[in-house]
């Protein structure tokens, strides 16, 4: 698969919680951390997600640190501005300072985190469009959008194309498949899954089991592979054990037959 012309892995990963939580550092496990990111990177995940909100930008910076011996432009990085930065200098100022924590030349992917209440969306999409222009970032896309929301972002970006749609989506969380998914294939938007493994409660699903036993696998795998017929899953892992398992779905893809299973269950 491609984005933002760079070929991406099937499967991403997440980032939150890496490096602190909401707005806050925690520096206490950083070389776990930059030691853990680079082992995803080795089992060939290439796509990373993150936000200037997680730990405050540490864990962006955390991502610079791991990245410094591999080459960038063969991994893609998307982060996320939150919706307190929406307007136009805010949003502005917010991509050059997630830019310099993350030490790269281009920001490959930048979404607008949440929707605000108060900002037009089509000021944010203004800023963005200035910001690609002035090559910051390479691609735009949103995040949390329902089907009006995506429809006025696609209608306030005359210059660039919404690429990406950030949404939770799992196979415990089907409701995106019934209007949003569709909605966003017919107009060429990709969809990034968030929490694609419901908290870990996927592997307690009898469907998933039964399939998993089938291929000889992990419910884990099983799940990511279900949600990656439709969207870009992003996992989270805190052991090199869970990026094993993660990264074993890369090995192999769902036949029809058992997609079609578990989706009509």
């Amino acid at each position: 698969m491609n984005l933002c012309d760079k070929k991406i892995s099937k499967i991403g990963f997440g980032t939150w919680k890496i490096g602190g939580g909401y707005w806050s550092a925690d520096r206490t496990r950083d070389p776990h951390w930059i030691d853990l990111l680079r082992y995803v990177m080795d089992r060939g995940i290439n796509l990373f997600d993150t936000a200037e909100m997680y730990g405050g930008g540490h864990t962006e910076e955390l991502l610079a640190q791991a990245l410094k011996q591999y080459d960038p432009e063969d991994f893609l990085v998307v982060t996320k501005v939150w919706n307190n930065h929406l307007a136009y200098e805010e949003l502005i100022k917010s991509a050059k300072a997630s830019l310099k924590r993350l030490g790269l030349k281009t920001i490959d992917l930048y979404l607008i985190h949440w929707p605000s209440p108060s900002v037009p969306i089509r000021e944010s999409i203004r800023a963005m469009e200035k910001l690609v222009e002035d090559g910051v970032i390479r691609c735009i896309g949103v995040s949390n959008f329902d089907v009006t929301l995506v429809q006025e972002a696609m209608e306030a970006s005359g210059k660039y194309q919404i690429e990406v749609n950030e949404i939770e989506y799992s196979y415990l969380k089907r409701d995106p498949e019934k209007e949003l998914i569709p909605f966003l294939r017919r107009n060429g938007i990709k969809v990034i899954a968030y929490t694609p493994l419901g908290r870990g409660d996927v592997a307690k699903d009898k469907g998933i089991q039964e399939i998993a036993n089938k291929y000889n696998s992990t419910p884990i795998q099983v799940a990511l592979n279900y949600v990656a017929r439709t969207a870009i899953p992003i996992p989270k892992a805190s052991t090199k054990a869970h990026v094993d398992d993660i990264a074993g779905a890369l090995e192999w893809d769902l036949r029809d037959e058992d997609y079609n299973f578990l989706a009509s269950r």
